[in-house]
């Protein structure tokens, strides 16, 4: 890997620096059914949620926060986990299993 697959957008500028890489991939293509009998990673709806407002939706953390009804700090919280769990799962080929809203209500009672 490195500089052979990146490139120049236009004709000026500077050339692209090689990316390390620490730790190669070990599958190519991510599949909500991986082979094996690897445990699924659940993602409550809340943090799929605050990850929807801030990441796909474009909206600050405090925007996220008023729209969800919870602080800014509970939103950086839900993201911190959800881009947790969201990575570990696309590194490990692991399933995601986004929880049912009863389950997320029964867990803070």
């Amino acid at each position: 890997m490195g500089w052979r697959n990146r490139r120049r957008h236009g004709r000026r500028g500077r050339f692209p620096k090689p990316i390390s890489v620490e730790k190669a991939p070990t599958t190519d293509m991510f599949t909500p059914t991986p082979e094996g009998n690897q445990e699924a990673i659940c993602i409550e709806p809340a943090e799929l949620e605050a990850l929807r407002l801030v990441d796909l939706e474009g909206l600050s953390q405090e925007e996220a926060g008023e729209r969800m009804g919870v602080s800014r700090g509970t939103v950086w919280r839900f993201l911190q986990s959800a881009r947790k769990k969201t990575t570990q799962a696309l590194t490990e080929g692991r399933r995601i299993q986004i929880l049912s809203e009863e389950a997320g209500q029964s867990k803070q009672n």
